[in-house]
């Protein structure tokens, strides 16, 4: 019998498994600031990043999207946007912007406020009332359907492709089958598996969306000199710890890739990077790099609630606003990174056990985590946020 499942309903109708006062800062220039307004405040946490300012077309539209997005991702039940006053991206518009989905939202302005300490101070007064008042809400049972699933990989090594990723694919699986919604992405992990992937499309435009942006990585790919590793040229996407760890080549990484995203359920739409999925039940798929700092921003600011990262060689990332839950299947990895690693699911190739039996228990462990147990990386604190740039910095 599946246990409960309980989640914060936003006004929007969207449904969150956390229920964070988002402290964002519009620019780099006050992360410092608006880590320091977060410090400490119970439910509080903040976002460090890197852009804001100086950034032009396409490249300032998408960290501006990813910006807004994250603010609008269910974990978050309220936003402090912090600026400096001078810079690209306008706290009031993004204020404006995440308060018409019903949170509450305020922003402050470092340069009208006369600098770092009353800044600081201002916003921890206004953190600190938010967040009580969100500590007043308590989260109600609600359907599987209500997950929003990112799925990722990354230091991966012949058991991501043999066990853990089919393992995750299968939780998709049973997700999509409920109403529910995944996103994979991972543009660069997708290549050579693109008649896969076609017939899973739920549409001519949907299959040809998805096309476009695997021959657009090639092409970028193709673009750029291929790395050495050991004397030996190898694609872009291909690292040093996928060779030692038996992945050769992008096709034989993108067919492991892939099962993360499940067997059977459709591909319903393509998004842009960070860009919000539709409502429609099944498998989204998001243009992204293979990074892993920047693709799981990417899949939390999409509107993933939940992330099930799968790890070969190991890897501790985290994330401020959506759980990053870690799998592998290597038992030497589960055993040395014991701290970081959530699910182990080696005995499907240790001692026989079925993928169907290592979903099910994994189901049962992310729903623990949808209802408050915490990751191993928000246990320790990580809190990793990248956004993927297009252009140079003016």
């Amino acid at each position: 019998m599946m246990k409960t499942l309980y989640g914060y309903r936003r006004p929007d109708g969207k449904v969150g498994f956390r229920n964070w006062t988002l402290v964002m800062p519009a620019v780099a220039c006050v992360n410092h600031i608006a880590a320091l307004i977060a410090k400490d405040i119970p439910g509080a946490v903040a976002v460090h990043h890197e852009v804001g300012c100086a950034q032009i077309g396409a490249d300032y539209r998408q960290s501006l999207r990813t910006l807004l997005n994250t603010g609008l991702n269910p974990n978050v039940g309220a936003v402090l946007l912090v600026g400096l006053g001078c810079e690209r991206v306008d706290p009031r518009e993004l204020a404006e912007e995440i308060a018409a989905s019903g949170k509450k939202v305020e922003f402050i302005v470092t340069q009208e406020l006369g600098g770092t300490n009353a800044t600081i101070e201002a916003g921890r007064k206004i953190v600190t009332d938010m967040s009580e008042q969100l500590a007043k809400i308590h989260p109600e049972e609600v359907p599987l359907s209500s997950i929003v699933l990112g799925v990722e990989c990354g230091a991966s090594d012949f058991s991501s492709s043999l066990s853990s990723n089919p393992v995750v694919g299968y939780v998709a699986d049973t997700i999509c089958a409920n109403g529910g919604r995944a996103v994979l992405s991972e543009t660069t992990e997708v290549i050579g598996t693109e008649e896969i992937l076609t017939k899973r499309c739920a549409s001519p435009e949907t299959a040809t969306k998805l096309v476009d942006r695997i021959k657009r990585m090639v092409e970028y790919s193709r673009s750029e000199d291929r790395d050495d590793i050991e004397g030996v040229a190898v694609p872009n996407n291909i690292s040093p710890g996928n060779v030692r760890g038996g992945l050769t080549t992008i096709e034989e990484k993108s067919l492991g890739a892939i099962s993360k995203g499940g067997y059977f359920c459709p591909i319903v739409g393509v998004v842009e990077y960070a860009e919000l999925i539709g409502d429609r039940p099944g498998l989204w798929f998001m243009d992204s790099p293979g990074y892993d700092p920047e693709c799981t921003t990417g899949l939390m600011a999409c509107g993933s609630t939940l992330v099930l990262f799968t790890t070969g060689l190991g890897t501790p990332l985290g994330n401020p606003v959506t759980p990053i839950i870690k799998v592998t299947g290597n038992r030497v990895t589960a055993v040395r990174m014991r701290d970081d690693i959530d699910i182990d699911v080696s005995a499907v190739l240790e001692d026989g056990v079925s993928l169907e039996s290592e979903a099910a228990v994994m189901l049962d462990t992310l729903i623990d985590v949808a209802n408050g147990k915490q990751t191993r990386s928000e246990a320790l604190g990580y809190r990793d946020f990248g956004i993927t740039r297009i252009g140079p910095r003016l």
